[in-house]
Protein backbone atom coordinates (compact mmCIF):
# COMPACT_ATOMS: atom_id res chain seq x y z
CA UNK A 1 0.00 0.00 0.00
CA UNK A 2 2.83 2.36 0.88
CA UNK A 3 4.56 1.58 -2.41
CA UNK A 4 1.37 2.28 -4.33
CA UNK A 5 0.83 5.60 -2.56
CA UNK A 6 4.42 6.66 -3.23
CA UNK A 7 4.15 5.62 -6.88
CA UNK A 8 0.86 7.45 -7.43
CA UNK A 9 2.20 10.51 -5.68
CA UNK A 10 5.35 10.59 -7.80
CA UNK A 11 3.48 9.98 -11.07
CA UNK A 12 1.03 12.76 -10.20
CA UNK A 13 3.88 15.12 -9.39
CA UNK A 14 5.58 14.37 -12.68
CA UNK A 15 2.41 15.01 -14.68
CA UNK A 16 1.78 18.34 -12.99
CA UNK A 17 5.33 19.66 -12.75
CA UNK A 18 5.45 21.35 -16.15
CA UNK A 19 2.19 23.15 -15.57
CA UNK A 20 3.31 24.35 -12.16
CA UNK A 21 6.59 25.65 -13.55
CA UNK A 22 4.77 27.60 -16.23
CA UNK A 23 2.08 29.09 -14.05
CA UNK A 24 3.86 29.88 -10.78
CA UNK A 25 6.69 32.12 -9.64
CA UNK A 26 8.55 32.02 -6.33
CA UNK A 27 6.20 33.69 -3.88
CA UNK A 28 6.67 35.46 -0.58
CA UNK A 29 4.61 37.99 1.30
CA UNK A 30 5.42 40.77 -1.17
CA UNK A 31 5.05 38.88 -4.47
CA UNK A 32 1.60 38.87 -6.06
CA UNK A 33 0.28 35.81 -7.92
CA UNK A 34 1.30 35.60 -11.55
CA UNK A 35 -1.45 36.74 -13.92
CA UNK A 36 -1.51 34.71 -17.10
CA UNK A 37 -2.72 36.55 -20.22
CA UNK A 38 -5.25 34.45 -22.17
CA UNK A 39 -3.19 34.56 -25.37
CA UNK A 40 -0.44 32.57 -23.60
CA UNK A 41 -2.60 29.45 -23.48
CA UNK A 42 -3.61 29.87 -27.11
CA UNK A 43 0.03 30.13 -28.21
CA UNK A 44 1.03 27.19 -26.00
CA UNK A 45 -1.67 24.99 -27.51
CA UNK A 46 -0.81 25.92 -31.09
CA UNK A 47 2.88 25.10 -30.64
CA UNK A 48 2.67 22.23 -28.14
CA UNK A 49 4.57 24.19 -25.49
CA UNK A 50 2.86 22.62 -22.49
CA UNK A 51 3.48 19.10 -23.78
CA UNK A 52 7.09 19.89 -24.67
CA UNK A 53 7.88 21.30 -21.23
CA UNK A 54 5.96 18.51 -19.51
CA UNK A 55 7.92 15.90 -21.47
CA UNK A 56 11.27 17.54 -20.69
CA UNK A 57 10.56 18.04 -17.00
CA UNK A 58 9.12 14.54 -16.62
CA UNK A 59 12.25 12.98 -18.13
CA UNK A 60 14.46 15.23 -16.01
CA UNK A 61 12.70 14.35 -12.75
CA UNK A 62 12.60 10.63 -13.53
CA UNK A 63 16.18 10.18 -14.81
CA UNK A 64 17.81 12.77 -12.51
CA UNK A 65 20.98 13.22 -14.62
CA UNK A 66 24.13 14.70 -13.12
CA UNK A 67 24.25 17.39 -15.82
CA UNK A 68 20.62 18.53 -16.35
CA UNK A 69 21.46 21.12 -19.03
CA UNK A 70 23.35 18.69 -21.28
CA UNK A 71 20.65 16.12 -20.72
CA UNK A 72 17.88 18.52 -21.80
CA UNK A 73 19.89 19.56 -24.86
CA UNK A 74 20.23 15.92 -25.88
CA UNK A 75 16.47 15.47 -25.45
CA UNK A 76 15.76 18.45 -27.69
CA UNK A 77 18.26 17.28 -30.29
CA UNK A 78 16.76 13.86 -30.78
CA UNK A 79 14.26 13.40 -33.59
CA UNK A 80 11.17 13.80 -31.45
CA UNK A 81 10.09 14.15 -27.83
CA UNK A 82 7.10 12.01 -28.79
CA UNK A 83 8.95 8.69 -29.03
CA UNK A 84 6.59 5.79 -28.35
CA UNK A 85 6.61 4.19 -24.91
CA UNK A 86 4.24 1.24 -25.18
CA UNK A 87 3.49 -1.81 -23.06
CA UNK A 88 1.60 -4.68 -24.71
CA UNK A 89 0.10 -7.05 -22.13
CA UNK A 90 -2.22 -10.04 -22.15
CA UNK A 91 -2.54 -13.77 -21.42
CA UNK A 92 -0.52 -16.46 -23.23
CA UNK A 93 -1.51 -17.09 -26.90
CA UNK A 94 -3.49 -13.84 -27.13
CA UNK A 95 -1.26 -12.56 -29.95
CA UNK A 96 1.10 -10.20 -28.15
CA UNK A 97 4.19 -11.25 -30.13
CA UNK A 98 2.55 -10.78 -33.53
CA UNK A 99 1.09 -7.39 -32.66
CA UNK A 100 4.26 -6.17 -30.92
CA UNK A 101 6.53 -7.06 -33.88
CA UNK A 102 4.24 -5.35 -36.37
CA UNK A 103 3.73 -2.33 -34.11
CA UNK A 104 7.43 -1.78 -33.41
CA UNK A 105 8.16 -1.99 -37.15
CA UNK A 106 5.40 0.53 -37.90
CA UNK A 107 6.57 2.96 -35.22
CA UNK A 108 10.28 2.26 -35.81
CA UNK A 109 10.52 1.56 -32.09
CA UNK A 110 12.63 -1.06 -30.33
CA UNK A 111 10.83 -4.33 -29.62
CA UNK A 112 11.78 -5.48 -26.12
CA UNK A 113 10.92 -8.92 -24.74
CA UNK A 114 12.04 -10.88 -21.71
CA UNK A 115 14.08 -13.14 -24.03
CA UNK A 116 15.85 -10.19 -25.65
CA UNK A 117 16.77 -8.81 -22.22
CA UNK A 118 18.62 -12.04 -21.42
CA UNK A 119 20.56 -12.44 -24.66
CA UNK A 120 23.84 -10.66 -23.90
CA UNK A 121 26.65 -12.04 -21.73
CA UNK A 122 26.72 -9.23 -19.16
CA UNK A 123 26.90 -10.13 -15.49
CA UNK A 124 23.36 -8.86 -14.96
CA UNK A 125 21.95 -11.04 -17.77
CA UNK A 126 23.85 -14.09 -16.54
CA UNK A 127 22.45 -13.53 -13.07
CA UNK A 128 18.94 -13.12 -14.50
CA UNK A 129 19.14 -16.34 -16.54
CA UNK A 130 19.60 -18.29 -13.33
CA UNK A 131 16.07 -17.30 -12.32
CA UNK A 132 14.25 -18.05 -15.58
CA UNK A 133 12.69 -21.27 -14.28
CA UNK A 134 11.34 -19.72 -11.07
CA UNK A 135 10.56 -16.34 -12.58
CA UNK A 136 12.59 -13.13 -12.50
CA UNK A 137 12.48 -11.20 -9.22
CA UNK A 138 10.92 -7.77 -9.70
CA UNK A 139 14.11 -5.95 -8.66
CA UNK A 140 16.23 -7.84 -11.18
CA UNK A 141 13.69 -7.33 -13.98
CA UNK A 142 13.60 -3.60 -13.31
CA UNK A 143 17.40 -3.34 -13.52
CA UNK A 144 17.41 -5.23 -16.84
CA UNK A 145 14.70 -3.01 -18.30
CA UNK A 146 16.28 0.21 -17.06
CA UNK A 147 19.58 -0.76 -18.62
CA UNK A 148 17.97 -1.62 -21.95
CA UNK A 149 15.70 1.43 -22.17
CA UNK A 150 18.61 3.76 -21.41
CA UNK A 151 20.51 2.57 -24.46
CA UNK A 152 20.73 4.94 -27.43
CA UNK A 153 18.28 3.13 -29.73
CA UNK A 154 15.49 3.02 -27.14
CA UNK A 155 16.24 6.58 -26.08
CA UNK A 156 15.98 7.95 -29.62
CA UNK A 157 13.35 5.67 -31.17
CA UNK A 158 11.20 4.63 -28.24
CA UNK A 159 10.19 1.13 -27.20
CA UNK A 160 7.46 -1.50 -27.20
CA UNK A 161 7.61 -3.81 -24.16
CA UNK A 162 5.97 -7.14 -24.93
CA UNK A 163 4.49 -9.04 -21.99
CA UNK A 164 6.24 -6.84 -19.42
CA UNK A 165 5.25 -6.44 -16.62
CA UNK A 166 3.46 -9.66 -15.71
CA UNK A 167 2.49 -8.85 -12.12
CA UNK A 168 1.24 -5.88 -10.16
CA UNK A 169 4.43 -5.85 -8.08
CA UNK A 170 6.53 -5.62 -11.24
CA UNK A 171 4.31 -2.80 -12.54
CA UNK A 172 4.66 -0.76 -9.35
CA UNK A 173 8.41 -1.43 -9.21
CA UNK A 174 8.80 -0.19 -12.80
CA UNK A 175 6.80 2.94 -12.00
CA UNK A 176 8.89 3.55 -8.91
CA UNK A 177 12.02 3.27 -11.08
CA UNK A 178 10.66 5.81 -13.55
CA UNK A 179 9.66 3.41 -16.37
CA UNK A 180 6.35 5.07 -17.21
CA UNK A 181 4.61 4.18 -20.50
CA UNK A 182 2.44 6.56 -22.49
CA UNK A 183 0.21 3.74 -23.74
CA UNK A 184 -0.65 0.34 -22.27
CA UNK A 185 -2.61 -2.15 -24.38
CA UNK A 186 -4.24 -5.15 -22.73
CA UNK A 187 -5.27 -7.84 -25.23
CA UNK A 188 -8.07 -10.11 -24.03
CA UNK A 189 -9.79 -13.26 -25.26
CA UNK A 190 -11.79 -16.14 -23.70
CA UNK A 191 -9.79 -19.06 -22.31
CA UNK A 192 -11.19 -21.56 -24.82
CA UNK A 193 -10.05 -19.36 -27.70
CA UNK A 194 -6.58 -19.03 -26.20
CA UNK A 195 -6.27 -22.78 -25.72
CA UNK A 196 -7.34 -23.40 -29.32
CA UNK A 197 -4.75 -20.90 -30.57
CA UNK A 198 -2.05 -22.57 -28.52
CA UNK A 199 -2.90 -26.02 -29.92
CA UNK A 200 -2.83 -24.78 -33.51
CA UNK A 201 0.28 -22.62 -33.22
CA UNK A 202 2.62 -22.59 -36.25
CA UNK A 203 6.00 -20.84 -36.43
CA UNK A 204 8.14 -19.56 -39.30
CA UNK A 205 11.63 -20.91 -38.38
CA UNK A 206 13.38 -18.09 -40.27
CA UNK A 207 11.61 -15.09 -38.75
CA UNK A 208 10.04 -16.48 -35.60
CA UNK A 209 6.64 -15.11 -36.69
CA UNK A 210 3.65 -16.96 -35.26
CA UNK A 211 0.75 -18.15 -37.42
CA UNK A 212 -2.40 -20.19 -37.04
CA UNK A 213 -4.47 -21.94 -39.68
CA UNK A 214 -7.68 -20.33 -38.40
CA UNK A 215 -6.63 -17.00 -36.89
CA UNK A 216 -3.56 -15.84 -38.84
CA UNK A 217 -2.42 -17.46 -42.08
CA UNK A 218 0.48 -16.16 -44.21
CA UNK A 219 -0.31 -14.68 -47.60
CA UNK A 220 3.00 -15.87 -49.08
CA UNK A 221 2.97 -19.57 -50.13
CA UNK A 222 6.73 -19.80 -49.56
CA UNK A 223 6.22 -18.96 -45.89
CA UNK A 224 3.36 -21.44 -45.70
CA UNK A 225 5.58 -24.28 -46.94
CA UNK A 226 8.22 -23.78 -44.26
CA UNK A 227 5.89 -23.41 -41.24
CA UNK A 228 6.56 -25.74 -38.32
CA UNK A 229 4.41 -26.75 -35.42
CA UNK A 230 5.08 -24.38 -32.57
CA UNK A 231 6.84 -25.59 -29.50
CA UNK A 232 5.28 -24.27 -26.39
CA UNK A 233 3.66 -25.11 -23.11
CA UNK A 234 1.51 -28.15 -22.59
CA UNK A 235 -2.20 -27.57 -22.10
CA UNK A 236 -1.77 -28.09 -18.36
CA UNK A 237 0.98 -25.47 -18.24
CA UNK A 238 -1.15 -23.18 -20.37
CA UNK A 239 -4.03 -23.43 -17.91
CA UNK A 240 -1.69 -22.66 -15.01
CA UNK A 241 -0.36 -19.59 -16.82
CA UNK A 242 -3.87 -18.44 -17.67
CA UNK A 243 -4.92 -18.79 -14.04
CA UNK A 244 -1.88 -16.81 -12.96
CA UNK A 245 -2.71 -14.06 -15.46
CA UNK A 246 -6.34 -13.90 -14.31
CA UNK A 247 -5.13 -13.40 -10.74
CA UNK A 248 -2.84 -10.53 -11.76
CA UNK A 249 -4.92 -8.78 -14.42
CA UNK A 250 -6.91 -6.61 -12.00
CA UNK A 251 -3.74 -5.30 -10.37
CA UNK A 252 -2.13 -4.61 -13.74
CA UNK A 253 -5.12 -2.70 -15.07
CA UNK A 254 -5.38 -0.61 -11.90
CA UNK A 255 -1.66 0.24 -12.07
CA UNK A 256 -2.03 1.61 -15.60
CA UNK A 257 -5.68 2.68 -15.62
CA UNK A 258 -4.98 6.22 -16.89
CA UNK A 259 -3.08 5.07 -19.99
CA UNK A 260 -4.79 1.72 -20.59
CA UNK A 261 -6.92 0.37 -23.41
CA UNK A 262 -8.39 -3.13 -23.28
CA UNK A 263 -8.90 -4.65 -26.74
CA UNK A 264 -10.81 -7.81 -27.55
CA UNK A 265 -8.41 -10.07 -29.41
CA UNK A 266 -11.11 -12.57 -30.41
CA UNK A 267 -11.61 -10.93 -33.80
CA UNK A 268 -9.67 -10.75 -37.09
CA UNK A 269 -6.01 -9.94 -36.51
CA UNK A 270 -6.12 -6.94 -38.88
CA UNK A 271 -8.94 -5.38 -36.82
CA UNK A 272 -7.07 -5.98 -33.56
CA UNK A 273 -3.89 -4.45 -34.89
CA UNK A 274 -5.70 -1.41 -36.30
CA UNK A 275 -7.30 -0.71 -32.92
CA UNK A 276 -3.92 -0.99 -31.20
CA UNK A 277 -2.23 1.29 -33.73
CA UNK A 278 -4.99 3.90 -33.52
CA UNK A 279 -4.75 3.99 -29.73
CA UNK A 280 -0.95 4.20 -29.67
CA UNK A 281 -0.98 7.04 -32.19
CA UNK A 282 -3.33 9.00 -29.94
CA UNK A 283 -1.09 11.35 -28.01
CA UNK A 284 -2.23 12.70 -24.69
CA UNK A 285 -1.64 16.41 -24.32
CA UNK A 286 -1.79 18.74 -21.39
CA UNK A 287 -3.57 21.88 -22.37
CA UNK A 288 -5.44 24.49 -20.39
CA UNK A 289 -9.02 23.36 -21.01
CA UNK A 290 -11.12 25.81 -23.00
CA UNK A 291 -14.21 23.76 -23.66
CA UNK A 292 -17.32 24.75 -25.58
CA UNK A 293 -20.50 22.72 -25.06
CA UNK A 294 -23.18 23.05 -27.73
CA UNK A 295 -26.50 21.28 -28.03
CA UNK A 296 -30.26 21.72 -28.08
CA UNK A 297 -32.18 22.63 -24.94
CA UNK A 298 -32.60 19.55 -22.78
CA UNK A 299 -29.39 17.89 -24.00
CA UNK A 300 -27.77 18.22 -20.56
CA UNK A 301 -25.17 20.93 -21.20
CA UNK A 302 -25.50 22.49 -17.74
CA UNK A 303 -25.34 19.14 -15.96
CA UNK A 304 -22.29 17.95 -17.89
CA UNK A 305 -20.56 21.29 -17.38
CA UNK A 306 -21.12 20.94 -13.64
CA UNK A 307 -19.69 17.42 -13.59
CA UNK A 308 -16.60 18.42 -15.59
CA UNK A 309 -16.07 21.52 -13.49
CA UNK A 310 -16.28 19.59 -10.23
CA UNK A 311 -13.85 16.86 -11.31
CA UNK A 312 -11.27 18.93 -13.20
CA UNK A 313 -11.62 22.22 -11.27
CA UNK A 314 -12.21 24.23 -14.45
CA UNK A 315 -14.52 27.25 -14.32
CA UNK A 316 -18.14 26.60 -15.30
CA UNK A 317 -19.23 29.59 -17.42
CA UNK A 318 -22.95 29.58 -18.19
CA UNK A 319 -23.63 32.63 -20.32
CA UNK A 320 -27.18 33.12 -19.05
CA UNK A 321 -26.16 32.96 -15.40
CA UNK A 322 -23.20 35.22 -16.10
CA UNK A 323 -25.42 37.88 -17.65
CA UNK A 324 -27.77 37.78 -14.67
CA UNK A 325 -24.85 38.01 -12.26
CA UNK A 326 -23.35 41.03 -14.02
CA UNK A 327 -26.75 42.71 -14.25
CA UNK A 328 -27.15 42.35 -10.49
CA UNK A 329 -23.71 43.61 -9.47
CA UNK A 330 -24.55 47.28 -9.97
CA UNK A 331 -21.70 47.97 -12.39
CA UNK A 332 -22.10 50.25 -15.39
CA UNK A 333 -22.02 47.20 -17.67
CA UNK A 334 -24.67 45.54 -15.54
CA UNK A 335 -26.89 48.57 -15.82
CA UNK A 336 -26.64 48.34 -19.60
CA UNK A 337 -27.65 44.69 -19.54
CA UNK A 338 -30.48 44.91 -17.02
CA UNK A 339 -33.11 46.41 -19.36
CA UNK A 340 -32.68 43.46 -21.72
CA UNK A 341 -33.36 40.87 -19.08
CA UNK A 342 -36.84 39.54 -18.61
CA UNK A 343 -37.86 41.20 -15.36
CA UNK A 344 -35.75 38.82 -13.32
CA UNK A 345 -36.60 35.67 -15.29
CA UNK A 346 -33.71 33.39 -16.28
CA UNK A 347 -31.59 35.04 -18.93
CA UNK A 348 -31.19 31.84 -20.89
CA UNK A 349 -29.41 32.27 -24.16
CA UNK A 350 -32.20 30.46 -25.99
CA UNK A 351 -33.95 33.81 -25.66
CA UNK A 352 -31.70 34.83 -28.53
CA UNK A 353 -33.86 32.62 -30.72
CA UNK A 354 -37.10 34.48 -29.96
CA UNK A 355 -38.67 36.24 -32.91
CA UNK A 356 -40.94 39.31 -32.80
CA UNK A 357 -43.96 37.18 -33.77
CA UNK A 358 -43.35 34.75 -30.92
CA UNK A 359 -42.72 37.66 -28.60
CA UNK A 360 -46.18 38.99 -29.37
CA UNK A 361 -47.79 35.62 -28.70
CA UNK A 362 -46.09 34.98 -25.35
CA UNK A 363 -46.94 36.83 -22.14
CA UNK A 364 -43.30 37.23 -21.15
CA UNK A 365 -41.19 40.06 -22.42
CA UNK A 366 -38.25 38.09 -23.85
CA UNK A 367 -35.75 40.68 -25.01
CA UNK A 368 -32.46 40.17 -26.79
CA UNK A 369 -29.14 40.94 -25.10
CA UNK A 370 -26.98 42.44 -27.88
CA UNK A 371 -24.04 40.34 -29.00
CA UNK A 372 -21.61 43.14 -28.21
CA UNK A 373 -22.68 43.25 -24.57
CA UNK A 374 -22.78 39.47 -24.19
CA UNK A 375 -19.31 39.13 -25.71
CA UNK A 376 -17.94 41.93 -23.54
CA UNK A 377 -19.21 40.17 -20.43
CA UNK A 378 -17.74 36.87 -21.59
CA UNK A 379 -14.33 38.33 -22.40
CA UNK A 380 -14.14 39.96 -18.97
CA UNK A 381 -14.97 36.67 -17.26
CA UNK A 382 -12.69 34.47 -19.36
CA UNK A 383 -9.77 36.86 -18.84
CA UNK A 384 -9.83 36.43 -15.06
CA UNK A 385 -7.04 34.52 -13.35
CA UNK A 386 -9.07 31.41 -12.50
CA UNK A 387 -10.08 30.91 -16.13
CA UNK A 388 -6.54 31.52 -17.40
CA UNK A 389 -4.95 29.07 -14.97
CA UNK A 390 -7.63 26.42 -14.49
CA UNK A 391 -9.40 26.66 -17.83
CA UNK A 392 -13.11 26.99 -18.52
CA UNK A 393 -16.16 25.26 -19.91
CA UNK A 394 -18.61 27.54 -21.72
CA UNK A 395 -22.24 26.82 -22.58
CA UNK A 396 -25.13 29.06 -23.68
CA UNK A 397 -22.93 30.92 -26.19
CA UNK A 398 -22.52 31.08 -29.18
CA UNK A 399 -25.96 30.46 -30.63
CA UNK A 400 -25.47 31.57 -34.23
CA UNK A 401 -22.83 32.19 -36.87
CA UNK A 402 -22.06 35.79 -35.95
CA UNK A 403 -21.57 34.97 -32.27
CA UNK A 404 -19.32 32.03 -33.16
CA UNK A 405 -17.19 34.21 -35.43
CA UNK A 406 -16.93 36.87 -32.73
CA UNK A 407 -15.76 34.28 -30.22
CA UNK A 408 -13.20 32.91 -32.69
CA UNK A 409 -11.84 36.41 -33.32
CA UNK A 410 -11.40 37.04 -29.60
CA UNK A 411 -8.52 35.80 -27.43
CA UNK A 412 -10.68 33.00 -26.05
CA UNK A 413 -11.01 30.41 -28.79
CA UNK A 414 -12.05 27.00 -27.43
CA UNK A 415 -9.65 24.09 -27.89
CA UNK A 416 -12.34 21.45 -27.40
CA UNK A 417 -15.83 21.72 -28.90
CA UNK A 418 -18.57 19.18 -28.20
CA UNK A 419 -22.02 18.90 -29.74
CA UNK A 420 -24.44 17.01 -27.51
CA UNK A 421 -26.81 15.32 -29.98
CA UNK A 422 -30.43 14.66 -29.06
CA UNK A 423 -33.64 14.30 -31.07
CA UNK A 424 -36.41 16.88 -30.75
CA UNK A 425 -38.82 14.33 -29.28
CA UNK A 426 -36.46 13.50 -26.43
CA UNK A 427 -35.72 17.20 -25.85
CA UNK A 428 -39.44 17.94 -25.58
CA UNK A 429 -39.98 15.06 -23.18
CA UNK A 430 -37.08 16.14 -20.97
CA UNK A 431 -38.13 19.80 -20.77
CA UNK A 432 -41.93 19.91 -20.89
CA UNK A 433 -42.34 17.20 -18.23
CA UNK A 434 -40.09 18.83 -15.66
CA UNK A 435 -41.29 21.06 -12.84
CA UNK A 436 -39.90 22.68 -9.70
CA UNK A 437 -41.02 22.49 -6.09
CA UNK A 438 -41.19 26.14 -4.91
CA UNK A 439 -40.72 25.04 -1.28
CA UNK A 440 -37.58 22.92 -1.55
CA UNK A 441 -36.29 24.23 -4.87
CA UNK A 442 -35.88 20.64 -6.12
CA UNK A 443 -36.63 19.81 -9.75
CA UNK A 444 -38.71 16.76 -10.62
CA UNK A 445 -39.65 15.02 -13.84
CA UNK A 446 -42.92 13.21 -14.54
CA UNK A 447 -41.10 10.17 -15.99
CA UNK A 448 -37.51 10.01 -14.74
CA UNK A 449 -37.92 11.58 -11.29
CA UNK A 450 -41.55 11.89 -10.18
CA UNK A 451 -42.52 13.85 -7.09
CA UNK A 452 -42.27 11.77 -3.88
CA UNK A 453 -45.86 12.51 -2.78
CA UNK A 454 -49.15 13.91 -4.04
CA UNK A 455 -48.66 16.91 -1.76
CA UNK A 456 -45.40 17.82 -3.49
CA UNK A 457 -46.91 17.00 -6.89
CA UNK A 458 -49.78 19.46 -6.35
CA UNK A 459 -47.49 22.38 -5.64
CA UNK A 460 -45.05 21.81 -8.51
CA UNK A 461 -44.60 24.74 -10.90
CA UNK A 462 -43.58 24.68 -14.56
CA UNK A 463 -41.56 27.57 -15.96
CA UNK A 464 -43.19 29.45 -18.85
CA UNK A 465 -40.13 28.86 -21.04
CA UNK A 466 -40.62 25.09 -20.58
CA UNK A 467 -43.96 25.13 -22.38
CA UNK A 468 -44.26 22.90 -25.46
CA UNK A 469 -44.79 25.78 -27.91
CA UNK A 470 -41.79 27.77 -26.70
CA UNK A 471 -39.53 24.73 -26.58
CA UNK A 472 -40.59 23.62 -30.06
CA UNK A 473 -39.80 27.04 -31.49
CA UNK A 474 -36.44 27.13 -29.73
CA UNK A 475 -35.57 23.69 -31.08
CA UNK A 476 -36.48 24.76 -34.62
CA UNK A 477 -34.23 27.78 -34.33
CA UNK A 478 -31.42 25.65 -32.91
CA UNK A 479 -31.61 23.27 -35.86
CA UNK A 480 -31.41 26.21 -38.27
CA UNK A 481 -28.25 27.53 -36.64
CA UNK A 482 -26.59 24.14 -35.97
CA UNK A 483 -25.35 23.66 -39.54
CA UNK A 484 -23.47 26.96 -39.60
CA UNK A 485 -22.06 26.36 -36.11
CA UNK A 486 -20.69 23.03 -37.31
CA UNK A 487 -19.00 24.80 -40.21
CA UNK A 488 -17.21 27.07 -37.73
CA UNK A 489 -16.13 24.06 -35.63
CA UNK A 490 -15.48 21.27 -38.19
CA UNK A 491 -13.30 19.33 -35.72
CA UNK A 492 -15.97 19.28 -33.02
CA UNK A 493 -16.77 15.97 -31.35
CA UNK A 494 -20.38 14.80 -31.52
CA UNK A 495 -21.64 12.99 -28.42
CA UNK A 496 -24.85 10.97 -28.19
CA UNK A 497 -26.72 12.64 -25.33
CA UNK A 498 -29.61 10.15 -25.42
CA UNK A 499 -28.06 7.97 -22.72
CA UNK A 500 -27.60 8.17 -18.99
CA UNK A 501 -25.64 11.23 -17.77
CA UNK A 502 -22.73 9.10 -16.53
CA UNK A 503 -22.21 7.58 -19.99
CA UNK A 504 -22.32 11.03 -21.59
CA UNK A 505 -19.79 12.26 -19.05
CA UNK A 506 -17.46 9.34 -19.78
CA UNK A 507 -17.69 10.06 -23.51
CA UNK A 508 -16.78 13.71 -22.92
CA UNK A 509 -14.03 12.86 -20.46
CA UNK A 510 -12.35 10.39 -22.81
CA UNK A 511 -11.78 13.14 -25.40
CA UNK A 512 -10.51 15.91 -23.12
CA UNK A 513 -6.78 15.15 -23.20
CA UNK A 514 -6.25 13.41 -26.52
CA UNK A 515 -5.45 14.73 -29.98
Amino acid sequence: MVLRERTNSRASAVRQSAFILLLRLPMDETVKPLRIPPQMSVYADEHGVFHLVQSLVSSLVIDQPEDPISYLISLLQRSSTDVPRVMLLGPPAVGKRTVAKKLSAELRAVHVTTDSLLQDQSELSVQARQHTQQGLPAELLVRLIQRRLNEVDCFNRGWVLEGIPQTRLQALSLQQAGVIPEHVVMLEAPDDVLLERSRGKLVDPLTGDVYHQTFIWPVDDIITQRLEKGRGMSETQQLVELQHFRCEVTGLTSAYQHVLKIINSDQPHADVYQQVLTFVRTRRRFRTPRILLLGPPGSGKSHQATLLSEKYKMVDVCCGQLLRSVAADGSSLGQEIQPYLDDGRPALMNCLYQTPNLRQRTPDKLLLVPDTLALQVLEQRLSQVDCSCRGWILHGFPCDLQQAKSLQESQHQPNRVFFLELTDDVCLERITLRATDPVSGERFHAVTRPAPSSRVQNRLQTRPEDGARTVTHTLNQYRIHTAVLQSVYPDAVHIDADQDPHSVFEALESRLSTD
